[in-house]
C-alpha cells in the first residue's frame, strides 16, 4: 500500500512538472514526460481509450475499463498538471512580468539539457536518423520566427486551439504555450481564463484538449512503435531548435498598424509580435545571476534524470 501510494505520488509530482511547463511559453509537457519516463506509457494509456474501453464503462465493468485504461496512472499524472496549471498561472504572470530574463535563462538550462538527456536515447545514429534530427531542430526554428495571430474568443477557435496546443503539449520539444502565442490566444487562455475562471473560454478549449489528446495519442503510439529511433531523433531536433525561443536577452517587436502605430489589445497592452534576440555586451550581475539560473535548470533535468533512472533500476 504504502509503495503504491510512493508511486502514485511521484506520478503525480511528474505530472505537476509537466503541468507548470505547459503553462510556460518555449517548454513542452512532453519533454517533461520523456525526461521522466512517463511519455511512452502516458500515450499507449491515452491510446487505450477506444470502442472497447468505453464498452467496459458503459457495461458497468469499472474494474476491466480501469485496467485497460491505466485509469490511475492518468488520474495522477493530470491531476499533477491541473493542480499546476492552476496554481502555477498567476505566480508565472507575476514572474514574467519582474523577472523575464532569469525566467528564461532557467528555463533555458531545462531545455538545453533535455537536448542530451532526450539524444542519448537514440540507439543508432546513423544519417536517415540525424537528417531526421536536422529537419526538426529547422522546423522549430521556423515555428519560432512565425508571427503570432491576434486573439479570437470563437467557440470553434478556442475548442481548435485547444486541440492544436494539446497535440503539442504531448509531444517533447514542441511548446503547448508557445503554438497559443502564435494562435494569438496564449493570455487568453493560459493567463486570463485561468486567473478568472472563465469557463466561456476553458469549456471549449477542454473539449480541444480532450478531443486532440485521444486523436493524437494514436499517432504518436504507432509511430513511437515502429520508428523509435526517427521519432526520438526528431523529438531531440524540435527541443534543440526551442532554445531558440527561450533564449534569455531579448527585446519584443511590437506589431504595428498601417498608421505606424502600435497596435493594442483591449485592456491597453501592446501585442507582440516577434523578438530581436541579442547576447549581452557586458558581464553584469543580471548575466552572472542569468548563467547561474541556467547552470541550475540544467542540474534540474540531470537530477530529474538520475531520479528516474534509479526508479527503473528499483522495479527491475
Amino acid at each position: 500500500m504504502h509503495k503504491n501510494l510512493g508511486e502514485y505520488l511521484s506520478l503525480t509530482l511528474k505530472g505537476f512538472a509537466m503541468g507548470a511547463a505547459n503553462v510556460i511559453p518555449g517548454v513542452s509537457g512532453g519533454t517533461i514526460a520523456l525526461i521522466t519516463g512517463v511519455f511512452e506509457k502516458l500515450i499507449n494509456s491515452l491510446k487505450s481509450i477506444d470502442h472497447v474501453a468505453l464498452s467496459f464503462l458503459l457495461r458497468g465493468q469499472l474494474r476491466s475499463f480501469a485496467s485497460r485504461i491505466n485509469f490511475f496512472f492518468l488520474v495522477a499524472i493530470f491531476s499533477g498538471a491541473l493542480l499546476s496549471v492552476f496554481t502555477l498561472a498567476r505566480l508565472l504572470s507575476y514572474l514574467f512580468s519582474n523577472f523575464p530574463v532569469f525566467i528564461w535563462a532557467y528555463f533555458f538550462g531545462l531545455i538545453l539539457a533535455s537536448v542530451y538527456f532526450v539524444g542519448k536515447n537514440v540507439e543508432k545514429w546513423k544519417l536517415t536518423v540525424f537528417l531526421i534530427f536536422a529537419t526538426g531542430a529547422f522546423l522549430a526554428i521556423w515555428i519560432s520566427s512565425m508571427s503570432p495571430a491576434e486573439g479570437n474568443e470563437n467557440t470553434l477557435y478556442l475548442v481548435l486551439c485547444g486541440a492544436v496546443a494539446v497535440s503539442s503539449m504531448i509531444l517533447p520539444g514542441l511548446s503547448g504555450s508557445f503554438i497559443l502565442i502564435l494562435m494569438g490566444n496564449y493570455e487568453l487562455v493560459a493567463i486570463e481564463a485561468i486567473n478568472d475562471l472563465r469557463f466561456d473560454i476553458l469549456i471549449p478549449v477542454l473539449i480541444g484538449i480532450v478531443a486532440g489528446l485521444l486523436a493524437f495519442s494514436h499517432f504518436l503510439s504507432w509511430i513511437f512503435r515502429n520508428y523509435r529511433d526517427h521519432t526520438l531523433s526528431s523529438l531531440t531536433g524540435f527541443i534543440a531548435g526551442s532554445l531558440l525561443i527561450l533564449w534569455p536577452w531579448k527585446t519584443p517587436v511590437f506589431r504595428m498598424n498601417d498608421m505606424g502605430e502600435i497596435v493594442t489589445r483591449t485592456d491597453g497592452s501592446p501585442v507582440i509580435q516577434n523578438y530581436d534576440r541579442f547576447i549581452p555586451e557586458t558581464l553584469n550581475g543580471e548575466v552572472i545571476v542569468a548563467f547561474l539560473l541556467m547552470m541550475a535548470g540544467f542540474l534540474t533535468i540531470w537530477l530529474l534524470e538520475k531520479v528516474a533512472e534509479k526508479t527503473s533500476d528499483t522495479r527491475a
